[in-house]
């Protein structure tokens, strides 16, 4: 079982910066991948960033150049670096962990409760 609690959304303006933290407990040692995903209302959840366990990273086009997900395995927290914010950046984010867990290393997935995002124009 892992926790993720995430921390550090707020309300920012245009063109501001934030930093997202998503601590994550329990057995941490079985998480394979971690990501930031975004939702507003009536739309799906979308992935914005995410981390392999071999240090490889992905980014939604929308978000490369101004975003930067990091890990400090030590701590077991990923952070999500968002620069250059803008309105439509407005969401709630969400930390997502994948875990491989058991003797068949079964995949298990974890989501924290989300921290709202506010950008105002």
């Amino acid at each position: 079982q892992v926790q993720l609690v995430e921390s550090g959304g707020g309300l920012v303006q245009t063109g501001g910066s934030l930093r997202l933290v998503c601590a994550a407990s329990g057995s941490t040692d079985s998480i394979v991948a971690v990501g930031w995903f975004r939702q507003v209302p009536g739309k799906q959840r979308e992935l914005v960033a995410d981390v392999n366990s071999d240090g490889s990273t992905n980014y939604a086009d929308s978000v490369k150049g101004r975003f930067t997900i990091s890990a400090d395995t030590a701590e077991s927290t990923v952070y999500l670096h968002m620069n250059s914010l803008k309105p439509e950046d407005t969401a709630v984010y969400y930390c997502n962990a994948v875990a491989e867990e058991g003797p068949n290393a079964n995949k298990y997935v974890y989501w924290g409760q989300g921290t709202q995002v506010t950008v105002s124009s």
